[in-house]
């Protein structure tokens, strides 16, 4: 896919390319160059349903006196 940079700098991104990367008006973008020197372009903006899995769920569940407990301990308001 080929690309025009306009004078002010500004590249549209090709719409193959925006339906890959799932991206939408107002999302964010990071350019990330490899150690071979390529440049990478990769979706900065995760839907929040992305998150899911990322922490362990704990061993049993914890009630809210518990987890008002740790607060207290940690010496935050």
């Amino acid at each position: 896919m080929l690309a025009t940079m306009t004078s002010k700098g500004q590249i549209t991104i090709p719409k193959p390319a925006r339906d890959a990367l799932q991206l939408h008006p107002g999302d964010r973008v990071e350019f990330v160059f490899g150690d071979d020197g390529r440049l990478f372009l990769l979706s900065a903006t995760r839907p929040l349903g992305s998150l899911k899995g990322m922490l362990p769920k704990p061993a049993s569940p914890v009630s809210l006196e518990e987890m008002d407990a740790a607060i207290a301990a940690s010496g935050r308001p």
